[in-house]
């Protein structure tokens, strides 16, 4: 597997099955994409929930780009939701495989979540180049999701529509909605994948139960596999959940796309715990790998307007970073040792050089100096004296206090490790 650097997301638009302009991302990784993966996803939901920019982020993470759209009537997709029905939501993925086979390479890769994930079986057979497919909390049957309609059902039924309140917005339902999902039977599909299926559920799902789980696994033939989710939610809420489905996702689909090549990216020198080693990351440009201690990584780049892919924060950004990250712990801690009722601190922090002529209350009278303005936002139950005693204690964080004093830096050259 090769290192992880971050690649760049880019919001794009193509044609859906019925013409609409369907709202995209597609999140590419640094270099060369070993293949590209389509996710569709859950019920009413948008490209931009966690679970799904989490599993992106993951997979850019392996090599492989990942296309995130909006259905057509959802999110920032045109066209009215109330006309789309399952068969339009398996059209709009064929459109979307067809997109990038003519302008990027086929999609090898196919996951959905919930209803998108019975979406990507339906839709298989229809992307020949398609290697392996995820789903996540996926019904046996697109009929499932009907259940959150019962209560307006006989108004469909009679009108023909109804206003129907789903995840807590208002959604028109049509009857040709109900009558599609009721019609379409996945069992074929599932038994001619021909694919490599991976199925995640959670067994304490209240909105698809794990029986669909147990229906998808048995109808499928090998190479299949089962992941149960423990204790997850059905959308995954809980950042840990997501990530989880992410990494295995991840790890399992190099078996079937192969690992990213060694000469597109690589990982920076192990850390040692004291240690924070920043690497070029192989990609080109300025982008940098960069591990803490061994225990995080992540990568840092410069805008394009001065060179760089903006695959990462700029290292005045990092700096920046550093010094609100300080500040909000450090009020964190000052307030639960005066027990004060601090829900929540926040920092908000803008770098920038300016002249020193220009700054009455600096020492420095020549020249160019950095110059960083931060502005503090409390919430809570907090007098006036105490928040006045917060403001001073952010002056007292350790790295506010590294930046007002001499440092000194010793610069060596250390000899290559062999790889």
């Amino acid at each position: 597997m090769a290192g992880k650097t971050a690649g760049k997301t880019e919001r794009i638009t193509f044609a859906g099955s019925g013409g609409e302009a369907l709202a995209a991302r597609l999140d590419t990784p640094p270099g060369t994409p070993i293949a590209y993966a389509l996710f569709a996803h859950c019920f009413t939901c948008t490209k931009d929930i966690f679970a799904a920019s989490r599993i992106a982020a993951a997979l850019t993470e392996h090599g492989i780009a990942v296309l995130r759209f909006d259905f057509t009537g959802l999110g920032s997709s045109e066209g009215e939701f109330a006309n789309t029905n399952f068969s339009s939501n398996i059209d709009d993925l064929v459109a979307a495989a067809d997109f990038l086979r003519a302008g990027y390479a086929a999609p090898k890769l196919l996951v959905g979540h919930s209803l998108g994930g019975a979406a990507v079986l339906a839709a298989a057979s229809r992307v020949p180049e398609a290697e392996a497919v995820v789903t996540i909390g996926a019904p046996a049957e697109p009929a499932h999701v009907a259940h959150h309609m019962a209560d307006s059902r006989a108004e469909i039924e009679a009108r023909g529509e109804a206003e129907v309140l789903l995840v807590g917005r208002p959604f028109r339902i049509k009857k040709q909605f109900l009558e599609d999902i009721e019609a379409r039977k996945l069992e074929g599909d599932i038994a001619g994948l021909g694919k490599a299926l991976l199925v995640f559920h959670a067994p304490r799902d209240t909105v698809v139960g794990i029986d669909n789980a147990a229906r998808i696994f048995q109808a499928a033939k090998h190479p299949k596999s089962f992941v149960s989710l423990d204790d997850a939610d059905h959308l995954l809420s809980k950042h840990e959940d997501a990530i989880y489905v992410a990494q295995v996702t991840a790890a399992w689909a190099e078996r079937y796309l192969g690992p990213a090549p060694a000469s597109e990216a690589f990982a920076p020198p192990r850390a040692g715990s004291d240690e924070v080693v920043v690497a070029e990351s192989g990609a080109g440009g300025l982008t940098q790998s960069i591990s803490f201690g061994g225990r995080h990584a992540f990568v840092a780049d410069e805008p394009a307007s001065l060179g760089g892919a903006d695959a990462g924060p700029s290292p005045y950004e990092l700096l920046s970073a550093a010094l609100g990250a300080c500040t909000t712990m450090t009020l964190r801690m000052y307030a639960g040792r005066k027990k004060m009722a601090l829900d929540r601190a926040t920092v908000r922090l803008r770098h920038e050089k300016i002249h020193a002529a220009d700054c009455a209350e600096c020492e420095t009278r020549e020249g160019r100096i950095d110059r960083i303005e931060r502005e503090i936002e409390l919430t809570g139950a907090l007098s006036a004296d105490e928040r006045a005693r917060l403001i001073e204690i952010a002056d007292k964080c350790p790295v506010h206090r590294t930046l007002h004093s001499e440092v000194q830096i010793v610069t060596r050259e250390r000899e290559a490790e062999s790889s």
